[in-house]
């Protein structure tokens, strides 16, 4: 019993995460900077206590890709209620392949995706824009290789 009362203590407390979880990184700087972001899959917390987690839908390769993001509020329930934007470009070919900045689709399982054209190999940023009440409040950046 006190193991249990233990375990639970731990994952309430700030920072603490249960055994086979990943912790939550938090990226800090102004909203109109684009904050490196740490590899897909781990949790990136939001200035409003939330998080949210990035990824390919699958490995990107040459064609389309899809990016997908989850948000969700600082109690871990899903939060639909921002707008995202992104952009994918070649950093040592600025401007030459960007996409421009596309607002993600929410899907109906409040998951928010957008089709990434990979068009040849080498090096890639993806760029993502969070938008609360029509304000930025998060801007990051991805470097992947292809």
């Amino acid at each position: 019993m006190r193991l249990l009362i233990l375990a639970s203590v731990l994952v309430c407390i700030p920072g603490m995460t249960a055994p086979g979880q990943q912790p939550a990184v938090t990226v800090s700087g102004h909203p109109d900077e684009f904050q490196p972001l740490p590899k897909p899959g781990g949790k990136v917390l939001l200035g409003s206590g939330g998080y949210f987690i990035f990824g390919f839908t699958r490995p990107p390769k040459l064609g389309t890709a899809i990016m997908k993001v989850e948000v969700f509020d600082r109690n871990g329930q899903r939060d639909t209620s921002f707008v995202i934007q992104g952009d994918v470009d070649m950093p040592s070919m600025r401007g030459a392949h960007t996409l421009g900045d596309k607002p993600f689709a929410l899907s109906s399982k409040g998951y928010y995706l957008l089709p990434v054209p990979l068009v040849m190999p080498g090096d890639w940023e993806f760029r993502f824009t969070f938008v609360k009440d029509g304000k930025p409040v998060f801007r990051g950046a991805h470097r992947f290789d292809l």
